[in-house]
């Protein structure tokens, strides 16, 4: 039996709770008949207008700072796209009928994020619930062992510590949006790759865990070599966050420079063991790396641990690059030479390099993950590099990221791929 569709604009009607649609100029877009009832508007008076011309302070309260708060609470909901709480606040209305004069009013409040197709804020539905009443009956309540002055300086005690932990919590809010301007310009710093500006038909995505600061272990890179050849590989170092950052920015370099001196990704990633061993948080690490031979239209990969590339063909089957795997960095206690192999490509396939959080879900076996990927692949023949990038993680659902951190990079191989 079919569920009927859900009517959300009768359920946001019948909401208990005063709430109003605001567009991301603020402009209201919906307002409930709970709200309505409780600032005596009708949705008439209220929906098209610009929320603080319908709602400013009130201008014979000095310290009236409530447009002021809420403003704040809506902007950080705009370029976070968190839901933001809003502590116990003091914001007048005006009169119905009587804009001139107001009356007191109290509120706690949550902003909450409405995301649109392209996962940015497209609205934001506020929420409030109206506390006049409770603070004026703490204000008029009778406690026999609290004086009335007493009691006064208790609720301007109480008012003053709410006050200073919203404004704790802003400074947080503003340290933690500082400390990831700096992570973010730290991985685009460690992530730089000259090389790639000269591939059109190379995209490389990185999304970082969901909720972390923009600083991960995993990387992409590639590497122009001689003879109408170029490299390309992707790694993985355990963990988030700076200590994992630094790690990969160490493998990532000795790859590149491995690369460039050694013959094939066998003996690169070889190197790149070995110095593993040496570098603390990196034994774990997985790397793989696909030489690509243009003339000869050759693919040649080598793997330390790492979830296969995969080779998509036009007419939509898969082929894993998964013949030359090994374990990872540092899973080898004697240096044993590393595992190489080659396949052919046809032009018009596309290459495939990604770490495990693009195919890894909970409680799933890597081949659940890999039969995902494959399958979502076979829908995106024809594509180039970019879009195909694009469609792939909108085809996982994971446009706005996943619980793990993800690297990727697609290489179209047509016949007019070369390197410069």
């Amino acid at each position: 039996m079919t569920a009927p569709e859900i009517d959300y604009s009768a359920v946001f009607a019948v909401l208990p709770s005063p709430c109003l649609m605001l567009g991301t100029d603020l402009v209201i877009a919906a307002a409930n008949p709970a709200l309505c009832e409780v600032t005596g508007r009708s949705r008439g008076e209220l929906v098209g207008q610009y929320l603080f011309d319908v709602f400013p302070d009130n201008p014979a309260d000095p310290e009236a700072d409530g447009m002021e708060t809420l403003k704040a609470s809506l902007h950080r909901v705009l370029s976070s796209g968190q839901t933001d709480h809003m502590a116990l606040q003091r914001y007048d209305i005006p009169v119905a009928g009587n804009p001139e004069v107001f009356k007191e009013r109290w509120w706690t409040a949550i902003n909450v994020p409405v995301l649109g197709p392209d996962g940015k804020v497209a609205w934001i539905l506020h929420r409030s619930e109206d506390m006049t009443d409770v603070v004026r009956a703490r204000r008029t309540a009778q406690l026999p062992s609290v004086s009335p002055g007493r009691e006064a300086a208790m609720e301007a005690e109480l008012y003053a510590r709410a006050r200073q932990l919203q404004r704790l919590n802003e400074e947080l809010r503003q340290a933690h949006a500082r400390e990831r301007r700096i992570a973010v310009a730290l991985q685009e710093t460690m992530l730089h790759t000259p090389d790639l500006g000269r591939h059109p038909d190379v995209a490389v995505r990185y999304l970082p865990a969901t909720g972390s600061l923009n600083v991960c272990g995993d990387w992409y890179d590639a590497v122009d070599l001689p003879a109408g050849r170029f490299a390309v590989a992707v790694g993985d170092v355990v963990g988030h966050g700076l200590m994992a950052a630094t790690v990969m920015g160490r493998l990532r370099s000795a790859l590149s420079a491995a690369t460039r001196t050694v013959h094939g990704p066998a003996q690169a990633l070889e190197v790149l063991g070995l110095y593993a061993r040496s570098v603390e948080g990196a034994l774990a690490a997985t790397a793989v790396q696909v030489l690509v031979d243009c003339h000869s239209h050759l693919l040649i990969y080598s793997s330390a641990g790492h979830p296969p590339p995969v080779l998509l063909h036009p007419n939509g089957t898969c082929e894993l690059l998964d013949q030359a795997t090994d374990p990872p960095l540092g899973g080898r206690p004697e240096h044993v030479p590393r595992p190489q192999a080659t396949t052919t490509y046809t032009p018009g396939d596309t290459l495939i390099l990604y770490t495990d959080g693009l195919i890894e879900r909970r409680g799933e076996d890597i081949y659940t993950g890999l039969t995902r990927l494959t399958d979502t692949l076979a829908t995106c023949t024809g594509f180039g590099a970019e879009h195909l990038a694009d469609a792939l993680l909108a085809g996982l659902d994971l446009t706005s990221g996943a619980s793990d951190d993800i690297a990727m990079v697609v290489v179209r191989l047509d016949a007019m791929t070369r390197p410069p």
